[in-house]
């Protein structure tokens, strides 16, 4: 039984790896894997030797003399553990993404370009990391990317142009978000589980993620792409000519 749940566990995570090569969204292979491999703990309960009680962290004794029914009971709590687990998560990244969406609808990112008047590329980039850097920490490492990405679509008209930036958005916002509790899901998780301390957070990671975000932009700045300036000239020309 353990080894067919390894292979089933191997394989949907290589459909989740191969989404874009089998044209299929990860939701679909991840929620068949979770079901797949439930059931068969269900249905094989009895052939398991030992139980990990995920709320007590730890082996649960005398588990091979539980009868079936116990077994299934045990079953199900663990279940219902890591669906609460993950509902938390759901729950506060609900409530944080709604708070974002408000202030998009209202125009609230507008402000921040308001402030971008440089016509260099290279200020541009260390502006933008930066932003992404602070913004990620704040709104969650996404809706940072997503929120600066919007922005600059206004201010660079070339696609291709836009591609380097959003890389390097991409790669700032990571870092910014790996040092906040709120910054990624990963870190996150490790909050709401008090696994971690904010604190301790900051203390640990802020100058590694500083590290992490300024290395690859120092780098980049320097690459032919980051050269010059780009051809702004107002909202209307360039939202027409993307």
């Amino acid at each position: 039984m353990e080894t067919l749940l390894i292979f089933i566990f191997v394989l949907g995570y290589l459909a989740i790896t191969l989404e874009h090569s089998l044209k299929l969204d990860k939701l679909i292979p991840a929620l068949a894997m979770m079901a797949v491999m439930w059931a068969l703990v269900a249905f094989g309960i009895d052939s398991f030797p030992n139980w990990f009680d995920s709320s007590k962290h730890k082996l649960v004794d005398g588990f091979s003399a539980f009868s079936h029914e116990d077994k299934l009971h045990l079953v199900e709590e663990t279940l219902l553990h890591h669906l609460g687990k993950t509902a938390e998560i759901l729950f506060f990244l609900i409530g944080a993404m709604t708070i974002v969406e408000i202030i998009d609808y209202f125009d609230g990112f507008a402000t921040f370009k308001r402030f971008i008047t440089t016509k260099s590329k290279k200020s541009l980039l260390w502006i933008f990391a930066i932003l992404a850097f602070i913004l990620s920490a704040i709104i969650d490492n996404l809706t940072a990317t997503i929120v600066l990405i919007t922005i600059l679509q206004k201010i660079i008209p070339e696609k291709k142009m836009r591609l380097w930036f959003a890389g390097l958005i991409v790669i700032a916002a990571n870092a910014g978000g790996a040092w906040s509790p709120i910054g990624d899901v990963t870190t996150t998780m490790l909050w709401i589980a008090d696994k971690v301390s904010v604190p301790k957070l900051i203390k640990y990671l802020l100058l590694p993620s500083i590290v992490c975000m300024a290395v690859p932009v120092f780098i980049a700045s320097f690459l032919q792409p980051f050269k010059g300036d780009i051809n702004y000239t107002g909202d209307d020309e360039i939202q027409s000519k993307s």
